[in-house]
């Protein structure tokens, strides 16, 4: 039975297909959201299962380089300037921390907060260019309004367009018949994140894309907004639009703590493809975690041309189709007996996988500095960072590109509370520091240095205090 569009008149029905559609639409998602999450579930129902093997790729030798990308005349610099727009995704709660709220209210460096740097790196730039350079966040329900509060902090934000749109939500599917499950004792778990791939969809479902090009915007500089390395570089942007691409990725050299993160690979057929972890097969881990091999990570540094994305999109039917990750769930991630289920998800930066003319660049490490655990936030936190004058976060000179490795024992520093109670004043000196590794309840005062490779293991039942001013050495 075709479906028909008044959702009054919607049927019931025991196709997924129809029963997804029914669902999406009495949630009022937007066209390009069914659209898009319908398409993904037909290519389930044929058998795609979301996986990259390593027989299928080859490795990337090599890219252009940021630096070797020429500098950008002032004049041409203003021009490029006047029509870009900074977007941070900011949909996090930062449940894996122990957190309530949103991610990027988390005091990272100096008792500021991730938005609070966001928002000094953009009134920097604009103030030393003269930009109108909008700020744009992509949020959730979940963290919009708390996160808008804390930009009212900086009347400078001042824009010609909305601050933030939302980024969409997706059905969870049984894993037994694709169906879209029903949880009635919290039908919020029925729905999940469709990962930040959903950037295309939503600027278009929230109607953002119309607005920054009705208001003159062209190039879009899109970062995780826990990435405090990740602002918009001149030159970068220069490179972008003088290469006329409609995309292009930032990638950098992998290390060590970088094995489990998605990597670039070619196709064999040619073209670029990211490749995340939960794409690749158990019997690939071991290449997938070859940093020489694969040797750059994606670091969610993208680059966006919005009129060739709304051209693109118009000529697709608001369907990208890219790449997905399927995930293997139950309807309650607290409940390993509730239902099982199949989350799809798709990562933004596989647009270079399925847009043609996307490319991807060499970029320095000083671009990436995430914080996705309590291990990255005390290397933020510790002087092996600095904030600079431009309020970028970014490894200091003596580090020569090499952020220090941090291993906390997650039964003792997972989560904030945890986390402050064993580091009550301050971050120890990381500067000198090239791996640090904690087992058991170890406290630290204040003054500690740590230098070379240390290991700190103790198995006692009462807690071990290291004394302030203690120095660490390997």
């Amino acid at each position: 039975m075709p479906i028909r569009r008044n959702d009054s008149e919607l049927p019931v029905s025991a196709d997924p297909l129809a029963a997804a559609e029914i669902k999406l639409r009495e949630a009022k998602a937007g066209e390009a959201a069914v659209a898009t999450f319908l398409a993904q579930l037909r290519r389930v129902q044929a058998g795609e299962r979301g996986v990259l093997p390593e027989v299928d790729i080859e490795a990337v030798s090599s890219l252009p380089d940021a630096d070797e990308v020429a500098d950008v005349e002032a004049d041409r610099a203003s021009a490029l300037l006047a029509k870009s727009v900074v977007i941070k995704l900011n949909g996090g709660l930062g449940t894996s921390m122990g957190l309530d709220g949103p991610k990027s209210l988390l005091p990272v460096k100096q008792g500021l907060t991730f938005l609070d740097i966001i928002a000094r790196q953009v009134l920097d730039l604009r103030s030393r260019t003269g930009a109108r350079l909008p700020l744009v966040l992509m949020n959730s329900f979940a963290t919009q309004d708390r996160s808008l509060q804390a930009l009212d902090a900086y009347p400078g934000l001042a824009q010609d367009v909305p601050r933030d749109f939302l980024q969409n939500k997706v059905p969870k599917l049984r894993a037994d018949d694709l169906m879209p499950v029903e949880h009635p004792a919290d039908p919020e778990l029925e729905w999940a994140p469709p990962g930040h791939g959903d950037l295309y969809t939503a600027l278009v479902t929230s109607g953002m894309l119309d607005a920054l090009l009705e208001a003159g915007y062209q190039h879009a500089f899109v970062s995780n907004s826990d990435n405090l390395g990740a602002t918009l570089d001149v030159r970068l942007l220069g490179w972008f639009a003088d290469g006329g691409a409609p995309f292009a990725l930032e990638a950098a050299d992998r290390t060590p703590a970088d094995r489990k993160g998605g990597h670039l690979a070619r196709r064999r057929a040619g073209g670029l493809v990211l490749r995340e972890t939960a794409q690749t097969p158990d019997e690939d881990a071991e290449a997938f975690q070859n940093i020489e091999r694969h040797r750059f990570f994606n670091t969610n540094n993208l680059w966006i041309d919005l009129r060739q994305l709304h051209e693109t999109l118009a000529a697709r039917g608001g369907v990208l189709e890219l790449p997905f990750i399927v995930n293997r769930k139950t309807v309650d991630p607290k409940d390993s007996n509730s239902t099982p289920v199949l989350q799809l998800e798709t990562a933004m930066g596989s647009a270079i996988d399925v847009w043609e003319g996307a490319q991807a660049i060499r970029v320095p490490r000083t671009r990436f500095g995430p914080v996705k655990t309590t291990n990255d936030l005390l290397a933020i936190r510790s002087d092996a960072y600095e904030l600079g004058n431009d309020a970028r976060v970014s490894l200091v000179k003596a580090r020569t590109g090499k952020p220090p490795l941090v291993d906390l024992d997650p039964k003792f520093y997972k989560l904030m509370g945890d986390f402050d109670l064993r580091f009550p004043v301050e971050a120890p000196s990381l500067v000198g520091c090239d791996r640090l590794v904690v087992r058991g309840d170890v406290r630290f005062k204040s003054g500690i240095k740590v230098r070379g490779d240390v290991e700190v293991t103790h198995g006692g039942a009462e807690p071990l205090t290291l004394d302030e001013g203690s120095v660490l050495q390997g």
